[in-house]
């Protein structure tokens, strides 16, 4: 009799899902989809009824303007200050700065460039989202992007490297800095040897100074 009993409550509950299943696929079929609107509209929370899956990745929900999501440097824009690498809590921005021997050119806001970027990398496996680094750019070339999902296979592909110069420029780059930072040192140890030199002359030439006589006179009162 158990065995009968048994078979007679799965019938039963396996009824039970195929009507509650026809239930909403007729649902689903006959209302209408459920718009993917932002939070900031003003039916968001009125959307009870319809299909909700969204098919991604054809599909995405809109995001807020001002959402904190993946880093962008603008690297043209950029003037290497390294104010954004010295806020982030986390350290997960690494920047290289080659310094030129004139400016290489203008941020969009007209600020000189006077630095290479060697390097610019940003390990977004680090990165907290608090939008420090974007506060403080004076020329605004860091931004967050609205892009949330960069999923990747393995934890290296979360560093993004902006730096757009070749191994070979680098090295040629620093060459010149190594050069230009020589012939500075050389030339300002000429002038100390030059000014040093000149002070000994003048002290040689310069004549003796003449004696001082003193003159005593006699104590009054006697």
């Amino acid at each position: 009799m158990g065995y009968l009993q048994n078979i007679a409550v799965a019938i039963r509950t396996l009824w039970q899902g195929i009507m509650l299943t026809g239930k909403h696929l007729r649902e689903a079929i006959s209302k209408p989809r459920q718009g993917n609107l932002p939070v900031s509209h003003a039916n968001y929370f009125h959307q009870h009824q319809g299909i909700v899956t969204l098919q991604y990745p054809k599909e995405q929900f809109p995001v807020p303007e001002i959402g904190r999501y993946k880093l962008h440097n603008q690297i043209e824009d950029c003037i290497v200050c390294d104010k954004c690498a010295k806020i982030c809590p986390v350290n997960c921005i690494e920047i290289e700065a080659i310094k030129a021997p004139q400016p290489i050119g203008k941020a969009s806001d007209g600020t000189p460039i006077r630095l290479y970027a060697a390097r610019f990398d940003i390990d977004m496996a680090k990165c907290c989202f608090c939008g420090l680094c974007t506060t403080v750019c004076p020329t605004e070339c860091l931004t967050m992007t609205p892009e949330y999902d960069f999923s990747v296979y393995h934890l290296e592909e979360l560093t993004f490297k902006f730096s757009k110069m070749t191994p070979e420029e680098i090295a040629q780059r620093r060459a010149e800095a190594l050069e230009q930072e020589t012939m500075k040192k050389k030339s300002t140890s000429e002038s100390q040897t030059a000014e040093k030199h000149g002070a000994e002359t003048d002290a040689s030439t310069k004549p003796a100074a003449r004696p001082k006589f003193v003159v005593k006179r006699p104590p009054t009162g006697t």
